[in-house]
């Protein structure tokens, strides 16, 4: 079971994931730090609060939080927006990747029919000399 468990954990796999927990991790507090940091603060110059949280709606003796939603839905959206920048330079920068090394990628291989043919062309010339 040990040496199931060191196959396992050994897999490319797995150790890919723990990679990108860890980079997503620190993604999300850069994220949040920006989200808190700097755009709620502009929130608090313009509306004079830091967040929405005191938004409420009173119904009875219990209330709705609906600024508690508000505020976590902005900060989905700034996270949100953050990934898709992210996504969207590493797919730019994969297709420049690509782009670099596509001569070889353009020339398509030469098919079965081709390929006999170059050998019993190279028979010929070798039997003629």
């Amino acid at each position: 079971m040990l040496e199931e468990f060191k196959k396992f954990v050994m897999r490319g796999n797995v150790l890919d994931l723990a990679v990108a927990v860890i980079i997503g991790v620190a993604f999300y507090a850069v994220v949040q730090a920006f989200a808190n940091g700097i755009l709620m603060n502009f929130v608090a110059a313009v509306f004079g609060q830091p967040s929405f949280d005191s938004i409420r709606i009173e119904i009875g003796d219990g209330a709705l939080l609906v600024g508690v939603f508000l505020t976590s839905l902005v900060n989905f959206v700034i996270i949100a927006f953050a990934l898709f920048l992210v996504v969207q330079v590493f797919e730019r920068l994969q297709q420049a990747r690509l782009r670099g090394g596509a001569a070889d990628e353009t020339t398509p291989a030469p098919s079965d029919e081709t390929v006999l043919l170059a050998e019993i062309r190279d028979l010929l010339r070798a039997s003629q000399r």
